[in-house]
């Protein structure tokens, strides 16, 4: 009888781990709820913050309902543009969300690609490749984002760069990470490319790209859903803090970094919950990201892994 993929992964040691560690479970848990709130923001929000006509200038800074001067209407509040902070928060972390994941996927398709050929290949391309990825990460991708997305908005208008906004900063974020991709591919085809399997595949006459997309990349997965999931932690904490200094979403179209930004000036006076909230929901996200990274990490690396 053939066991399915499903009754295999339960039958893993991968998975006996992950129902063992209580952090683990609960982070998976938590950003499950995250992805699915997003997903379903339209459904679930009580209120569309691009729908101008829902949106009322007298209810601007509004407390959340626990706070004595609170409304019913508005679970977490207002904010300055009296937008429900509940929905703009919804709305938001998908746009945070997309952003994360689509600049990760950019960087693990530049830095997959770079990493193999350098390492498969070896010699002066290696060599050339990985002084350029030297370079560019000897740039923080904070400072690299800055540049760019300023001298776009100085070229070409705010108008246009907010219709593009997202497109942006997937491309920013996504071409300044691809080193880290790249140099951890690299290293793993330089051990793999001198096992068995690889002089066995090559005797046979297959080519070099079948070679190292259908045999080596596979056996170096591991490092790079451990990579990834960090990755869009990362990514989502860039787009906040590009947000929130004017070069990331425009307040039109709320993310969490946007948000946090938009609600700052106020802070001072006594509204915080335009920032605070959108702050916690933030740090949470990132938070079980990194510890989900965190799990991966020692289960997949025996190294590091202990009983």
């Amino acid at each position: 009888m053939t066991t399915t993929t499903w009754e295999r992964f339960k039958d893993s040691s991968f998975y006996w781990s992950f129902r063992r560690d209580k952090v683990a479970v609960a982070s998976l848990a938590v950003l499950c709820v995250f992805v699915a709130a997003s997903l379903l923001a339209p459904l679930i929000a009580p209120y569309n913050p691009y729908d101008p006509t829902q949106i009322d200038l007298m209810d601007s800074e509004m407390p959340p309902v626990w706070i004595a001067e609170g409304d019913g209407r508005f679970l977490l509040g207002t904010d300055g543009q009296g937008r429900d902070l509940l929905s703009t928060i919804l709305y938001g972390t998908r746009i945070s969300l997309t952003i994360g994941i689509c600049a990760v996927i950019l960087q693990a398709i530049l830095g997959v690609s770079i990493g193999l050929v350098a390492g498969y290949r070896g010699g002066r391309l290696d060599n050339f490749l990985m002084r350029v990825a030297d370079i560019q990460l000897s740039f923080s991708t904070l400072m690299v984002a800055i540049i760019v997305l300023a001298v776009f908005q100085g070229l070409f208008g705010t108008e246009l760069y907010e219709r593009l906004a997202i497109l942006m900063l997937i491309l920013v974020i996504g071409i300044a990470e691809w080193p880290q991709y790249a140099r951890t591919v690299r290293a793993s085809v330089l051990a793999e490319k001198k096992k068995e399997y690889v002089d066995a595949v090559r005797v046979i006459g297959l080519g070099p790209m079948r070679i190292m997309f259908r045999h080596i990349l596979p056996n170096t997965l591991s490092p790079l859903l451990v990579i990834s999931t960090l990755q869009i932690a990362n990514a989502i904490v860039t787009e906040a803090a590009l947000s929130f200094l004017g070069l990331g979403m425009p307040v039109t179209k709320p993310s969490l970094g946007s948000l946090i930004n938009s609600g700052f000036e106020f802070i001072l006076s006594g509204v915080w919950w335009i920032t605070i909230i959108p702050g916690v929901v933030l740090i949470i996200l990132v938070l079980v990201m990194n510890l989900l990274g965190d799990f991966m990490r020692d289960v997949l690396n025996p190294k590091l892994y202990k009983e």
